[in-house]
């Protein structure tokens, strides 16, 4: 995201300040939470910052946002700042975007943590910055994903709150519960381990299965017409977008790394049960997996 940028005015009017609040990045997440911010009266101004264009003219037709503006210039004008751009970009513009922050609060919303707080660790305003990962998402992405009911009764995390300000996080956990979020407090670096077994791991694995699908099924229409509700479900995530998920597996590697290295001894043996025909055993695999059901009902 860069930080001049061409500005796009829906309406020249000076807002409130302190209900005004700025969204960096008019897509899925940034585009959900804006309109949440305006459904429950939390934002009277909400300002935007969009590098692409067309994003930012979508976002401004659909009421996301009221005006696009430069990332200093909102900064200026707004209390409250969103960051809901992909996680290599969060932690690129941050220490730069805290330079311009007095008053605000800062969050992100980012789906890694630990690079992020790494790259602030020293920063004289770093107790403006809030680190949060609320706990929702789809595999849809752009302005037009945004979903006007969303976040509720879902979970939000946030690291290492005691480095965050005593106002500025009272106001960030404000802002989720209003939302109709839970909050759940972690330490970064265990987030990001958590994270990649219950959210990296699935995107990974359903964009291997997708591409296997499409590498041995070659006639489209016969995958159209025999996929199965559960092919489906499996695959749903294979349609997230690169743009956000790559940076999330490469700020991520070495914990997705080591999922991946448990995933391959769970498939070895499935496989090699499957070569042996040991029908007791890989029931016996089905029944250890069958206990999420305790977890997820």
């Amino acid at each position: 995201m860069k930080l001049k940028e061409k500005k796009i005015n829906k309406q020249m009017v000076s807002p409130n300040i302190a209900t005004t609040y700025t969204i960096v990045g008019t897509g899925l997440m940034g585009g959900s939470i804006a309109y949440a911010l305006q459904k429950y009266k939390i934002a009277t101004h909400i300002i935007g910052v969009e590098n692409n264009k067309k994003n930012a003219a979508k976002a401004l037709e659909l009421g996301i946002v009221h005006e696009i503006l430069p990332l200093k210039k909102a900064i200026e004008n707004s209390s409250m700042v969103i960051l809901a751009v992909p996680v290599h970009t969060i932690k690129s513009i941050l220490p730069t975007l805290l330079n311009y922050t007095t008053h605000h609060t800062v969050i992100d919303v980012g789906s890694t943590k630990t690079e992020i707080l790494h790259c602030i660790n020293n920063h004289s305003n770093r107790a403006n910055f809030v680190a949060t990962h609320p706990m929702w998402g789809t595999e849809y992405s752009g302005p037009e994903a945004a979903q006007k009911i969303a976040f509720k009764n879902k979970a939000v995390v946030i690291c290492n709150a005691n480095e965050s300000g005593k106002a500025q996080l009272a106001k960030t956990v404000a802002l989720y519960k209003k939302l109709g979020m839970h909050t759940i407090y972690m330490d970064a670096k265990a987030h990001d381990l958590h994270t990649a077994y219950i959210s990296h791991i699935s995107h990974l694995t359903s964009f291997a299965l997708a591409n296997t699908v499409l590498q041995k099924e070659k006639e489209n229409n016969t995958i159209f017409e025999l996929a199965s509700g559960g092919f489906e479900s499996t695959v749903r995530l294979a349609k997230s977008n690169a743009t956000m998920w790559v940076p999330i597996f490469l700020e991520n590697k070495k914990n997705i790394l080591d999922v991946l290295m448990e995933l391959e001894v769970q498939l070895a043996e499935f496989k090699k049960n499957l070569i042996q025909h040991n029908e007791q055993q890989l029931t016996a695999l089905i029944l250890q997996a069958n206990k999420i059901k305790k977890i997820l009902p």
